[in-house]
Parts: structure tokens; C-alpha cells; sequence
């Protein structure tokens, strides 16, 4: 508990004492040498404990209620009259005049014990987004003069060399000149393993450097890093609401002055009628209690502020409530393919050389393709094992979306898809229906056969899709630019109900625009993409997941939620979360509504007293409050 917190305790404590004791009184004076009962009853009822009633329950009640006394007070001034300080001043005041002393206090007590409960709730709940806060760096070590000096990680520029020693905080995102260590990145992405990194690594801010020593060349103002940013959509995250939070902000606008002006009219109309006051002003004051909101008006954002609290941890990151409740309705999940559901690692699966052996047309596509730097003519490179004497390459072009054109010694080589054979009027003579990319190669104009570059998928993309299945999601989706083989061999292995190929960025784009339009208006569609080059599609789906963001400021940008590695998992993970919070924030709404339209109903025509009154306030409050508590306990 926080200070304040701990003091409130200690004034429920102190009132409840004192409650308890003028509770208790007229017993032990009865069962004490003075027979005070014969001057009790003597006097009409007005005898020395009736006349010490005031003194005694006033007192319990200043106790623990006079900062809502002061709170409705001031906000009157301000001009805002209908809140719940309002209702509890009127009901307990009211109860005070007509007689009702232990009532009066009782409620002002559970009241007080309600906003308690509340306060503490709402505390762990951003205690649980708060220990991301423990990311933030407090120092950078920098040398000067032959020492270490720490400085505050704003002062360091972009281009300064910094010192990690084991143990300490990755202050700013850079490379790593010099040594080798692991990196603990738990508090990123929700995992215990070790990242391990050494020389011309790069190394992202609020991971912990667990042995080596490293130094680190600085690549980004600390404003811009990873921490910085990661930091920035947590703290905002609050700001952009529900729709279930904003009706509930509304509603309670417009549900406290009615039930007020209904509350008057309770006790004013059937009084002037029958005449009965007694009557019909305690049904009233018990009305004003139960119709206190307070149960909806904090249960619902606590539990939108749980359910990002308990995704924070498993290093999901949601930028508003408003996402997780759109998550919740997903019915069409749309997939980026290479990064996404594959490794992105491309490796050469076959050669199948045509005139020529497969060591001679592997070295061809190597010497090609070794000034690229797609991902492609790596894996090519890389299959052919050595390193390319650039001096026997010469007029390296490269065709955009083709391949590339080059001169080997003295030989002109083509190396791309079948569009830059077609575009040079060189025939196909080997069949190439594989499931893969394929890269061919002529010599001189003449074929020489082709490579098959494959991807292989992630080990949990199959499982990931299957649980996102079971967890309601209607249809799945991936969307790739590479060739009807390569996407028809992941499509049919991990089980997705739909793909399309050979698209580019635009294409993906107005393919998400057809689903969008196809999709039922209840269900939302989400994009998952490395948030790198998928900007523009993770901008256009209702909800933008970027995966595989550590240290992406493209993904954090554009994307409402962020999966911070790269398991698919985890995005089935954010899926439940989502639908916990939102089935949680309609058992609460369900609830709360319930039990106090009954109570209202009973206090109307005299079937409830106070004390079912503090049931339907406090009691719906505590357990809609514990309900939504359980966001913080998400696995």
C-alpha cells in the first residue's frame, strides 16, 4: 500500500472502534449498576443514550467521512453536482436527520472500505505496467581521461562508445565494437533466453548484458532507442479508451442525475399523498445508495488496464484499450509469409544444372548475385561456400523485381525468375515446379538451369494457427510476394484457409481491402507482419501486429500491438487476453446493472433496507473490482 493508502486504513480502523463501541453501549450500560433503562424509557425514548446517539455515531462518521463531505462540497462549487461523493453525502445526511445513526455511518464506512479496495486494485494493476517501467536505463558508462564516468543516458551522443559491464542495463541501442556476451531480454519479450551477441552485433537498450564486457558504438539518441519508445506507448497507452469505457464515462453522466431527481421524487410525491414522510424518505435515502455507479465507472477500465498489464509482461505490447477490445472480435487473421509464419532465412534446397555440373552453375549465381542485398542472393553465397573475387564480375546491373545481369569472366550470366528469362527470349528447358523460390541462370543467352531457394516455417507457426482457430478466429489469411510453389507449400503445411502470391506492397494492400469488405461488421480484421516493410498494410487493417519487433522502430510506429520476438504464439496469447478482458468487462456490466436495478426496484416499494443498499453499492463493487482483477493474474 502507498502512504495514503495505509492512512485510510488506519481511519476505517479507527471508525469502525468507535462505531463498534456506540453500537455496543446501550448494553453495557443496561447490564451495568445504573438501571439506565428505566430513564431511557421514562423519557419517551429520549433518555441519556438517545441524547448521546449524536455525539456518538457523528463522531465515527466525521471520521472516515469528512474528505467526501469536503470533495462533494467542492465539486458543487465547480459546478459538479451529480457524482458518487454527491449521493453518499445525501443518502448518509438524510440518514443522520430521520434517525437512522447506525445506517448512516455504516454506509460512509463500507463506502470508504469499497474505495479502498478500489485504490489498492487500480495500484496493482499499474504496479503490473509499471515493472516494464524497470527497462529504463539509469546510467551509461562513458571514458574520460582514462576513466569510466556515468553519465545520464540523454547526454550520450550518437557516434560516443559506451561501456556495459556484466550485469548492467543496456542504456542506448548501438553496435558492438568489442567482446562477446549474453543478453537478457526478459523484460522486452517475456522470455528467459539469452540472446547472445559479440563483435558487429547490434544491441537494443533495456536489456541486461549478463558476463562479458562490452563496448558499444552509440546509434541512436536516447530519445529515439527502443526503451525510449517502448516506454512512451506504455505510459500512453491509458489515453486512447474502449467503446465499453466510453459508455460507461456517459452513462454514469447521465444515469446520477436521474437517479437523483428520481430519488426526490420517491420521497416527495407518494409523502404529499399519503403523508407518510417516514415512510418514503428512507426508501429514497436507500435509493440514492444503491444508484451509485462505482462499480462500472472503475471495474471496467481496471480491467482493460489488466488485461495490457498482463500482456506488458508476456511482451506483448497494446498501445489502448481500444485495441484490445477490437482484438477481442477477430474473425480474419491476415499473414505477412516471410518473417512472419516462415524464418526468413532463405537456404538453396536443390541445383539443377542443364549443361554444365552443379558446382560450376552454384558458383555462377554466386559470383551474380554477390553485390545484392536481398536475402536471396545471400542464401546463394552462402550455399556456395566462398568468398566471390569481385574482380571476375564485372557491369553488374541489377532489374528490379528480375534478377540481376553481370559479366563472368568475360561471359555475359543472367540470374533471376522466369520473368527476366522471358524478358531476354531465353527458353525454359528444365521442368522447375518445385516448392520453393527458383532462381535461373543462363550463359550467353543460353539456359543453364536453376536454383530452388526455400523458407522454412517456424516451428510454432502451425501450432499458433491451430490455436487461433480454437480460439474462435473465423479465417486465416497470408498474403506473400513470392511465387504460387513457394506460398502453395506453406499454405497446405501449416493448414491456412486462403493465400495469395506474387504480390507486391500495393497488392497486399488492396487485398486487404477485399476481406475487409467480404468480413462480417461484428468481427474485426487483423494483420500480423515484421512491421518493417508492411507499413502500409498494417496501417489499412482494423489491427496492425508487428511481430519480431525488438528494436524496430518501423513496427512500433505503425503497428497497434507489438509482439516483441518472434513467436507466433504469442499472438494467440494477445488473442485470449483480449477476450478474457472483454468477457470479464460484460460479466461486470451484467452484474453491476442487475443487482442494482433489483435492489432499486426493492428499496422503491420497501423490500430492501440500508444495508441491502451497501450490498448493491459496496458489495458489487468489491466483487465487480475482484472480477476484473483477475486480468492481472494472465497467462
Amino acid at each position: 500500500m502507498t502512504r495514503k493508502q495505509k492512512k485510510m486504513l488506519w481511519r476505517i480502523l479507527i471508525s469502525f472502534v468507535l462505531f463498534t463501541a456506540a453500537l455496543l453501549l446501550p448494553t453495557i450500560w443496561l447490564s451495568g449498576p445504573i438501571p439506565l433503562l428505566s430513564v431511557i424509557q421514562d423519557q419517551g425514548g429520549c433518555g441519556a443514550y438517545a441524547l448521546a446517539k449524536w455525539p456518538l455515531f457523528l463522531i465515527p462518521y466525521l471520521v472516515i467521512g469528512w474528505d467526501v463531505l469536503w470533495k462533494a462540497v467542492r465539486n458543487i462549487m465547480n459546478g459538479q453536482v451529480f457524482d458518487e461523493n454527491f449521493l453518499m453525502c445525501v443518502a448518509t445526511i438524510g440518514a443522520l436527520i430521520i434517525g437512522e445513526f447506525p445506517e448512516a455511518v455504516a454506509v460512509m464506512l463500507f463506502y470508504q472500505v469499497g474505495e479502498l479496495f478500489q485504490n489498492v486494485a487500480v495500484s496493482r494493476s499499474r504496479q503490473s505496467i509499471s515493472e516494464l517501467m524497470d527497462i529504463r536505463p539509469d546510467y551509461a558508462n562513458i571514458q574520460r581521461d582514462g576513466q569510466l564516468v556515468q553519465v545520464d543516458p540523454e547526454e550520450v551522443a550518437v557516434g560516443d562508445v559506451i561501456v556495459i559491464k556484466a550485469g548492467e542495463r543496456v542504456p542506448l541501442d548501438g553496435v558492438v565494437l568489442e567482446g562477446a556476451s549474453a543478453l537478457d531480454t526478459a523484460a522486452l519479450t517475456g522470455e528467459s533466453l539469452p540472446r547472445d551477441v559479440a563483435a558487429g552485433d547490434e544491441v537494443i537498450s533495456g536489456c541486461v548484458n549478463l558476463s562479458g564486457l562490452l563496448h558499444v558504438k552509440v546509434g541512436k539518441p536516447f530519445g529515439q532507442s527502443t526503451v525510449a519508445r517502448i516506454l512512451d506507448l506504455v505510459e500512453n497507452s491509458s489515453e486512447k479508451k474502449a467503446q465499453a469505457e466510453h459508455f460507461i464515462t456517459k452513462f454514469a453522466r447521465y444515469y446520477t442525475p436521474i437517479v437523483v431527481f428520481a430519488a426526490l421524487a420517491l420521497a416527495v410525491i407518494p409523502s404529499l399523498l399519503d403523508g407518510q414522510w417516514g415512510i418514503w424518505v428512507p426508501r429514497a435515502l436507500n435509493f440514492l445508495v444503491v444508484s451509485c455507479p462505482c462499480a462500472l465507472v472503475i471495474s471496467i477500465p481496471l480491467s482493460f488496464f489488466g488485461g495490457i498489464g498482463g500482456a506488458s509482461k508476456q511482451g506483448i505490447l497494446v498501445k489502448g484499450s481500444n485495441y484490445l477490445e477490437a482484438l477481442a472480435q477477430a474473425g480474419v487473421v491476415v499473414f505477412d509469409k516471410t518473417g512472419t509464419l516462415t524464418q526468413g532465412k532463405f537456404s538453396v534446397t536443390a541445383v539443377h544444372p542443364d549443361g554444365m555440373s552443379q558446382e560450376e552453375l552454384l558458383e555462377l549465381a554466386a559470383l551474380a548475385e554477390q553485390f545484392s542485398t536481398h536475402p536471396i542472393s545471400k542464401s546463394i553465397v552462402a550455399a556456395w561456400g566462398g568468398t566471390p573475387d569481385q574482380s571476375r564480375a564485372a557491369d553488374v546491373e541489377e532489374i528490379a523485381g528480375h534478377g540481376v545481369r553481370a559479366v563472368i569472366d568475360g561471359r555475359t550470366v543472367l540470374a533471376g525468375n522466369g520473368k527476366l528469362m522471358a524478358r531476354e527470349g531465353i527458353p525454359l528447358t528444365l521442368d522447375h515446379d518445385h516448392p520453393g523460390t527458383v532462381i535461373h541462370v543462363a550463359v550467353e543467352g543460353r539456359y543453364a538451369g536453376h536454383l530452388v531457394i526455400a523458407d522454412q516455417p517456424k516451428a510454432t507457426s502451425a501450432q499458433a494457427l491451430r490455436e487461433l482457430k480454437a480460439a474462435g478466429v473465423r479465417q486465416t489469411v497470408m498474403l506473400t510476394g513470392d511465387a504460387q510453389g513457394a506460398a502453395q507449400a506453406v499454405a497446405n503445411e501449416l493448414g491456412l484457409d486462403r493465400f495469395y502470391s506474387q504480390l507486391l506492397p500495393a497488392g497486399k494492400v488492396e487485398r486487404v481491402e477485399n476481406l475487409l469488405q467480404e468480413k462480417s461488421p461484428k468481427e474485426t480484421l487483423v494483420f500480423v507482419g515484421d512491421g518493417i516493410n508492411d507499413a502500409p498494410v498494417l496501417s489499412r487493417a482494423d489491427i496492425g501486429v508487428a511481430m519480431g519487433a525488438l528494436g524496430s522502430d518501423a513496427a512500433i510506429e505503425a503497428a497497434d500491438i507489438v509482439l516483441m520476438d518472434d513467436d507466433l504464439l504469442k499472438l494467440t496469447a494477445a488473442v485470449r487476453i483480449a477476450r478474457k478482458t472483454l468477457s470479464i468487462v460484460r460479466q461486470n456490466v451484467v452484474f453491476a446493472l442487475g443487482v442494482k436495478l433489483l435492489v432499486l426496484i426493492l428499496s422503491a416499494v420497501g423490500l430492501a433496507n440500508m444495508w441491502a443498499a451497501v450490498f448493491a453499492d459496496v458489495g458489487v463493487s468489491v466483487l465487480a473490482i475482484l472480477n476484473a482483477s483477475r486480468m492481472l493474474k494472465a497467462k
